[in-house]
């Protein structure tokens, strides 16, 4: 399948892009051609050196404020920008949170709901305002969203992340179930499920099973946020054009 998006740069945004893997994400889309929405939630600063780094670059980008959980702000995003970077042609799901390591019987009913309203339900209400403004039956150009899961929804996960890992497989679900119903309006949808890399998000949960973890894959290092990035500029990208419904894992052979 092919869209018209795909045959030139348009608008991307890239929600939690203020650091690690998002902000690699950011910068090579913006590298690529597309104007990108660096989207963050407390991290101004970052986000904000982002942006500089891809204008210095001759790129379009603008930072934008908004927690992904609350609709209003994911709105107010989506306008601002087609606003000022033009029409939308994809979208990376990619805000997300761990949640405090804890065994599952000692997770508290509001941490749950907090990471389920970030991981899950604000991933949907993005997608749902980009196949809004994407799908062709809506009169887009058609286009691409892509769904940052992780191996855990295939591995079950590190201990004490139960309630994480089960986001990210309802991602998994969730970007399968979304590209069989719009991929007839030119929209593919697909996720990729890192395994663990270098960020500061990871850093913290460097326990002693966690090196273990890091040791026992057959390349036996952690990856780098560009490693993501690389997967997720080609899902992108024309040379995609026939990968929908689609989980990449990029993990290292865990």
């Amino acid at each position: 399948m092919s869209n018209t998006a795909e045959n030139g740069h348009g608008t991307v945004i890239v929600t939690g892009a203020s650091r690690g893997i998002g902000a690699a994400i950011a910068t090579e889309l913006g590298e690529a051609g597309y104007g990108v929405v660096v989207n963050y939630s407390s991290h101004e600063e970052p986000a904000e050196d982002v942006v500089e780094g891809i204008r210095s670059h001759d790129g379009r980008a603008i930072a934008v404020h908004a927690d992904v959980s609350v609709p209003d702000e994911v709105t107010e995003m989506f306008e601002r920008a087609e606003r000022e970077l033009g029409p939308l042609t994809a979208l990376v799901n990619n805000a997300g949170m761990t949640g405090a390591p804890a065994p599952f019987d000692a997770q508290e009913p509001g941490d749950l709901s907090r990471l389920m309203a970030i991981n899950v339900l604000g991933a949907m209400e993005c997608a749902r305002h980009a196949v809004r403004s994407m799908s062709t039956s809506h009169g887009g150009r058609g286009g691409s969203i892509v769904n940052m899961a992780s191996v855990a929804a295939h591995t079950g996960g590190l201990p004490g992340l139960v309630p994480y890992t089960a986001t990210k497989g309802a991602l998994v679900a969730f970007s399968r179930a979304l590209s069989n119903e719009v991929a007839p309006e030119g929209i593919r949808v697909n996720s990729v499920s890192p395994g663990l890399i270098a960020t500061d998000m990871t850093a913290v949960l460097m326990t002693p099973e966690t090196k273990e973890a890091v040791a026992t894959t057959p390349i036996r290092r952690m990856g780098r946020p560009e490693e993501i990035a690389d997967t997720v500029t080609w899902l992108l990208s024309p040379a995609a054009s026939f990968v929908t419904g689609t989980d990449i894992t990029v993990s290292g052979g865990r």
